[in-house]
């Protein structure tokens, strides 16, 4: 059985890929990837389920959910050290003056009336019923009850409980385990949904094989991913029920029969779809519930896009990209998402068994090609992608301009091309059509009188009106495919059918994709081409006919790609379910118009260490302000008028060396910017980062001081 979206991702190639002649055996498990924190070792069963039934509240944006404990939403009140232990120290001692002067008379024997008046007589004395050792227990015990309360009273007025949890407690108190669901009803390893609905075989056949150890975290997400297209619909209960007993935990595999990925560095949580990125930092600029907790990300925040902007070195593609592709391979697997990642050939984003796909434009050994025209067959969608990709970044920065010359310039091309040739061109020939070349122009009006198309010669003929007229866009065009039209870049995009070109298109399967652009010798094509890649899965994602699938694009450097366009695609993925993670050097690598409305259209924002003031400054305005508490401390010297007064002055000046002063104290409510440009600029350490939230709820969490390496 395929699960929802697991069908063949490459089957949209030239040449596809076959899928594995069948699942392997469960008994005959594939090695294991290096295990990380967090990740059940799916050997020892218990261990598994114990993972699994691990405590994951509810809790807030970004909180990494598994073990979490909940803190208050307000840090309490909490009395300075010093200010504790002398308090502490003197309710000690007025207890035992108090005692003392008791037990030495010196505060008369008034608290011995309630001892008369409760004590029998009969009690007291040397000759009582008691005896003497009776009646001396009697007397002591009294005396324990009044020292006793003594104590009480000094243990409260001095705090003596707060002592004891602030600094006794935390030496003996010994790491607790985790706390498990066994509450059989509620217990995930029964599968309890599927015995509901009459799949009882089945989840006793999952049940155990997650005891025997024989299941993994990736196992559980996919099966489950597939029992909700049982729900949804899509899926017959007896199929997914005869996967089930057939293959138990390795059913619905994944096209490429893959469980699991070459090696891990993060941790993940797929239960919540989640992957720690790092600790939020206990400072007092983040919110009392968010201190000390782990900051993790997953499909509901990557919905609303994440922007970077961080330094060379800071660690964007490390602590960010490659833990975020990482995980999004994993929901692959799980047939939970789709994933294209972007970045420079050598980038570390993961090795290439970790994805189904890898494109490497320029290098002569790579396997797959890149669809220039995104697997489109509609000349005028085909033409505003390609357009966008070619001069995308020289159109008005502006975000309400458009691109429409150059669109209507490829499609008066593209449109002939295709009716004559059931294709679009190639690079070479493409850019021949652009420069006006006579011969292919010819041909292809030939073409197109013998097709009878007469609508399309005149788009033809409206192009040959236009070249070399002022103000044409076709030059621009023609210089730009030109750095395509390279001999490092022959055999890509081919459109004869002989290579195997990977579309974006392919989006409605669980596929992994990493593309490598090429760096040296040729940035201004890897921009265009990362503008490409871009323009097309925001194009893609839009008219995709099942949006249950996250779709996810990690374009690991933006620079150059950010225009008008861009930004209002970016706007409208949160409704396909899908989402951008750029990361850019510096804010200036976009154009001034586009750096508000580009943060404003991501939900998740993200300044690394390093951060120009400048920038810093664009952070700050859109992270906006805060109403704030302010405290001025004013101190002023005391003028004594008596003679006493001035010698206790004097005293005071000779053992202090300060003058007397009194200190007044002003508390006001102000608004303050929750992170201002200089403290993103100088006051994050390295290593760390300031990163504000936004779920696809419209929940979000304010700017965060968060320790990526944590």
């Amino acid at each position: 059985m395929d699960s929802d979206g697991t069908q063949d991702a490459r089957g949209t190639h030239a040449s596809p890929v076959p899928r594995p002649a069948g699942p392997p055996q469960v008994p005959a498990m594939p090695p294991l990837p290096p295990r990380a924190p967090g990740m059940p070792p799916p050997p020892d069963g218990s261990a598994f389920l114990t993972w699994l039934r691990a405590p994951r509240p509810d809790a807030a944006p970004g909180v990494w959910r598994f073990g979490h404990r909940p803190r208050p939403a307000e840090e309490p009140e909490e009395i300075p050290t010093r200010q504790l232990l002398s308090g502490a120290l003197i309710a000690f001692l007025v207890g035992w003056l108090i005692w003392s002067l008791l037990q030495n008379g010196y505060l008369g024997t008034w608290w011995w009336v309630p001892f008369d008046l409760i004590v029998p007589d009969a009690w007291r004395g040397g000759d009582s019923d008691l005896g003497e050792t009776g009646t001396f227990i009697v007397y002591q015990g009294y005396e324990l009850l009044v020292a006793l309360a003594i104590m009480v009273g000094a243990a409260r007025l001095g705090r003596w409980g707060e002592v004891w949890r602030r600094f006794v407690t935390p030496r003996f108190r010994r790491p607790q385990a985790q706390e498990t669901r066994t509450t059989p009803e509620d217990d995930p390893a029964q599968w309890n949904e599927l015995r509901a609905a009459g799949a009882a075989d089945a989840a006793e056949r999952l049940a155990a094989e997650a005891r025997s150890g024989l299941m993994r975290d990736v196992d559980h997400a996919r099966i489950l991913r597939a029992w909700q297209g049982v729900r949804t619909g899509r899926h017959s209960l007896a199929t997914f029920s005869g996967a089930v007993l057939k293959d138990g935990a390795a059913a619905c595999l994944h096209p490429s029969g893959e469980r699991d990925l070459p090696a891990r560095l993060a941790r993940h949580d797929l239960v919540t779809g989640q992957v720690r990125l790092g600790t939020t930092v206990d400072d007092a600029r983040n919110p009392y519930a968010y201190r000390g907790t782990g900051l993790a990300l997953g499909p509901d925040l990557l919905g609303t896009s994440l922007v970077a902007v961080g330094p060379a070195g800071s660690g964007k593609t490390g602590t960010v990209v490659r833990p975020l592709a990482e995980s999004l391979c994993l929901h692959a697997l799980a047939g939970r998402a789709a994933v294209v990642v972007v970045g420079a050939a050598g980038a570390g984003l993961g090795p290439a068994d970790a994805y189904d796909v890898v494109v490497r434009i320029g290098n002569q050994d790579s396997e797959y090609d890149l669809d220039l025209y995104g697997g489109s067959t509609d000349p005028d969608e085909a033409a505003a992608v390609l357009a966008e990709a070619l001069v995308g970044d020289l159109a008005d920065p502006h975000p309400g301009s458009d691109s429409r010359r150059s669109t209507t310039v490829l499609a008066q091309l593209l449109g002939p091309f295709r009716a004559v040739h059931g294709r679009f061109p190639s690079v070479p020939e493409l850019r021949q059509l652009l420069d006006g070349a006579p011969g292919p122009f010819a041909a292809l009006r030939q073409g197109l009188q013998e097709a009878g198309q007469e609508s399309l010669l005149r788009e033809l003929d409206a192009r040959e009106r236009q070249m070399g007229q002022p103000g044409d866009v076709g030059g621009v065009l023609g210089d730009r495919v030109a750095l395509l039209d390279r001999p490092a870049f022959a055999g890509f995009f081919d459109t004869s059918g002989q290579s195997r070109p990977f579309t974006l298109k392919a989006l409605d399967h669980p596929v992994r994709v990493r593309i490598d652009l090429p760096q040296r010798g040729h940035a201004d094509a890897s921009k265009m081409l990362a503008r490409l890649v871009l323009a097309q899965f925001t194009a893609s994602v839009a008219v995709r006919e099942d949006r249950s699938l996250f779709a996810c694009l990690l374009l690991d450097d933006a620079t150059g790609v950010v225009t008008p366009e861009a930004v209002r695609g970016i706007q409208r993925l949160r409704s396909g379910n899908a989402g951008v993670v750029l990361t850019l050097r510096t804010l200036d690598d976009v154009a001034r118009p586009l750096r508000g409305p580009l943060l404003g259209a991501t939900g998740c924002r993200m300044a690394l260490s390093g951060l120009t003031p400048w920038d810093g400054q664009d952070f700050a305005e859109v992270w906006g302000k805060e109403w704030t508490e302010a405290r001025d401390v004013t101190d002023r010297q005391i003028i004594a008028e008596t003679p006493a007064g001035k010698a206790v002055h004097m005293l005071r000046r000779v053992i202090t060396g300060k003058a007397p002063t009194a200190r007044a104290v002003t508390v006001r409510q102000v608004e303050r910017e929750r992170w201002s440009a200089s403290e993103l600029a100088h006051g994050v350490p390295a290593g760390h980062a300031v990163l504000s939230l936004t779920d696809v709820k419209g929940e979000h969490a304010p700017p965060l001081l968060v320790d990526l390496r944590g």
